[in-house]
Formats: C-alpha cells, structure tokens, sequence
C-alpha cells in the first residue's frame, strides 16, 4: 500500500500479488491492483505449461482415450475416462447393460470421496481455522483427521477395486470394464462404509461450525441433471435460468476463449440474449438443480445445517462438498448391497466414423470430451472442457466482488486481503492442471 501525491489530493494504491497459490492442485498466481477506491487490474494468473492433450489424441486408436485421458489428473481420473466413455460410445450407438453402468456410478463414488474429503479437510479447512496447512489441522483436531483419512481410505479403495488401482485407474473400457469386481470382494467394503457413513455426517457437522465470510453471488449453476438420479455420468445440461439441453448441444451453449493472463481457456455461455456471461459448475451448481433427487436423510441433514435449497455463498461449498460425501458413500451402499456380478464385463463397441459429446460430473463439475473419427475409429480431432476452466471467470468474479467488499467496508490489512482473495479462489477447489491442456499458438512470419 502507497499514498501517491499528484498535487491536489492523495489517492491510495493497493497491490495484492500472490506469486504462487498453495492448496491448490497446480500452479497460479493472483495480481490485483487497487487505485483510491476503484480495482485496475485483477488476474487469476494461469502459468502452468499447457499441455496439449487434445494435439496429441489426434491419430489415436478409438479406445485409447479412455486410458490416455486419465493422466490429465491424479484425483480426478475417472471422470477423464468416463467422459471420454460417453462420448465415444455416442458415437458407436452404445448404451451399456444396468449392471455396467451401476458399476460405473459406483467408481464416480469412490472418485468423489477421495476427492472431496481431500479437499475439505485438508486444502480449504485450513482457511476457515486460520490455520497454515491441513498438517497443523492434523496436530490440533487428530482424531478427526484420522477419521478424514479412513473416508479417503475408503474412496480409494472403491476406485481400487472396481477400477484397476486407486490413482489412474486401467480396468475401464469401452463397454464396460476389462473384468468385473466379484460381489464378496465389493460386500467386504459394507462395513467400512457403515463406519465412513458416521465420519461423513461429522464432517458435515464440523464443516457447517465453521465461520463464513457474508458474500453471496447470483451466478448461473449449471450443471448434469437426470430424471431419476443425483448426477455422476448422464443426464441433461441444465442451469437455474432455464437452459436444458442434451449434452450434444454443450457446443452451441458453451464458447472457450483465450485470455492473455492464462495459459487456461475461459469458457461462457454463449445461448440466448445478452451475449456471453460467466457460469458456475460444481457441488453448488449440482445443489441447486438436483437437490430433490437426493435421498431425503442427505436432505434432511441439510436442513439441520442451515444448507438452503441453493446456496450463493461460496464460502459454505465446503459444506454442499461434505454433503456429497454423505450422498456417495450411501450411494456405494446402495449399489454394493444390489450388486450381482453382470454375465459379461462389457459390450462391444465397434470403432467408426461420427462426431459426439460426452459430459459428467467431476467432483470440480461438468467435463465435457467431443471426439470426431474416422472410419476406423482414429481421433480426427479431439476437444476437452474441465470444469476449472469453465469457472475461471467466475472465480476472478467472486475475488473482484470479496475486493470490492473490502474496500467498501471497515478495511483490514492488506494481508487480511490477500487472504481473502486465495480463499475465494480455494473455494472452487481449482485443478489448475486440468485447465491447461490446451493452448492456441500464432506465430508472426511464419
């Protein structure tokens, strides 16, 4: 902070830069730039090297995605695989037996718990204890750290059983899985999930104790919404302004443009009037179009927590997280319980020519994978949209809206500030990684 004299009056100058932004998965930074009281400058700088997985798709066999993509991320494989799945088996007429896609609902469960309870406890808490790392959570609150571990535990070792391993997992495919996990394996997992079951609810509990900052956004949720089902791979696109559309449609909806501060695309709704405008996936977005798809003990425990049907303070999306946890263990209950090995581990799907989308839900939010083939089923052309990538601008909103709200208020320290800023964009749980795969390049003179 510096006062500037330019001989009639003295007007405040305020920078924030925070060079690099721990607790998230990836490398950013955040520069932000205050004169009197008007913001002049505010990036969300995105510098992680891209990595360019759609260029080197191209020419690949019809199956490989499903393996390749999964290395996009090392907590969120199996949405990379699942997406890919979708899309490539739109493209062959596929649709799975039950007993398949019951599978495959089960491993999004176990995603979403590791995921989740990682970022909960141990990359968003510290902010709301004061605290520097999830380590010093661990030497004051040590009992409920190993609970937190033991629900990690648990997540992983879904993933581990029915995908292949715990981290990029290699039983998936085209059609199904390479080989199907046996009913005693997956019904050994019963009480373990029993115990997880408590853990989650005393996550929420903790987590709904915490003190929130006062600031809400009136942000457009999208997000997968199915008839039956909370969302993990199908349903429609849908936002709480009214777009409901088939996730073939995700390119007519959706517009990715380049910004000179990332190496991250920035995406936007592009359907109907008033031009593109920014949007919000993930638990929040999820929270408030499919609420009443929930079981209603997940609800009712909402309820009892003061979470209302849709929530518009991010700050309280480390709650809706831990709900979803609640939500996913049951889940795997459920589909354990019912479970009854399937006759074959997958269908076949033939390679050929065609053009499709596929969307689910990542514990971040939607992604989206459209692939184009040849005959044979080679990757022509290949495209990817992480979540993160698509809440980018509405990051840099909410970290705009908690400055102007400093500077409209009894102002703290510029440390208080910068805090708040990392915060709000911890609040997302950004994989920054994710967003980075893709760069467009122009060379002068070439």
């Amino acid at each position: 902070m510096s006062d500037r004299d330019d001989g009639t009056e003295r007007t405040t100058t305020i920078e924030v830069n925070v060079p690099v932004l721990a607790r998230v998965e990836g490398e950013g930074a955040l520069h932000v730039a205050v004169r009197g009281d008007e913001i002049t400058d505010l990036r969300l700088r995105i510098y992680e090297p891209p990595r360019f997985f759609e260029g080197f798709l191209r020419g690949r066999a019809f199956g490989e995605p499903v393996d390749l993509t999964a290395r996009i991320c090392g907590i969120c494989p199996v949405a990379y695989q699942m997406s890919a799945t979708h899309a490539l088996e739109r493209i062959a007429g596929v649709q799975v037996p039950a007993a398949i896609r019951e599978l495959r609902r089960l491993l999004y469960c176990g995603e979403w718990i590791e995921s989740h309870v990682l970022h909960v406890a141990f990359l968003h808490a510290p902010d709301f204890l004061g605290l520097p790392s999830g380590i010093a959570i661990a030497q004051q609150h040590p009992e409920l750290v190993a609970r937190v571990l033991e629900l990690k535990r648990v997540g992983n070792e879904i993933v581990d059983i029915v995908g292949g391993r715990p981290i990029h997992p290699v039983n998936p495919k085209l059609g199904g899985f390479w080989r199907a996990p046996s009913a005693d394996r997956l019904r050994a997992l019963l009480p373990a999930l029993t115990d997880a079951a408590a853990h989650a609810e005393e996550l929420v509990r903790w987590t709904a104790g915490f003190t929130f900052p006062d600031l809400e956004h009136d942000h457009e949720f999208v997000s997968l919404r199915h008839p039956h089902e909370y969302p993990f791979n199908e349903g429609r696109l849908v936002s709480n302004r009214g777009l409901d559309v088939d996730v073939a449609d995700f390119d007519r909806i959706s517009r990715e443009t380049q910004v000179a501060h990332s190496t991250a695309l920035h995406s936007h709704l592009i359907d109907g009037p008033g031009g593109p405008r920014r949007y919000h996936v993930g638990p929040l977005a999820r929270w408030a179009n499919c609420r009443d798809q929930l079981p209603s003990a997940v609800r009712d425990l909402a309820d009892d927590v003061g979470v209302p049907a849709v929530e518009r303070n991010a700050f309280r999306s480390v709650v809706v997280r831990s709900l979803e946890v609640v939500y996913a263990i049951g889940e795997a209950r459920r589909i354990i319980a019912d479970y009854v090995e399937p006759a074959v581990a997958a269908v076949d799907v033939v390679p050929c020519a065609g053009e499709a989308w596929g969307c689910t839900e990542a514990p971040r939010g939607i992604l989206a994978h459209r692939y184009r083939t040849d005959t044979d089923g080679t990757i022509l052309d290949a495209r990817i949209v992480p979540p993160t990538a698509q809440n980018l601008p509405t990051i840099e909103a909410d970290v705009r809206r908690a400055v102007e709200q400093w500077l409209t208020g009894p102002r703290a320290d510029v440390d208080e500030l910068r805090h708040r800023c990392e915060h709000a964009i911890r609040n997302y749980d950004p994989c920054i990684s994710c967003s980075t795969h893709f760069l467009s390049v122009e060379l002068d003179g070439a």
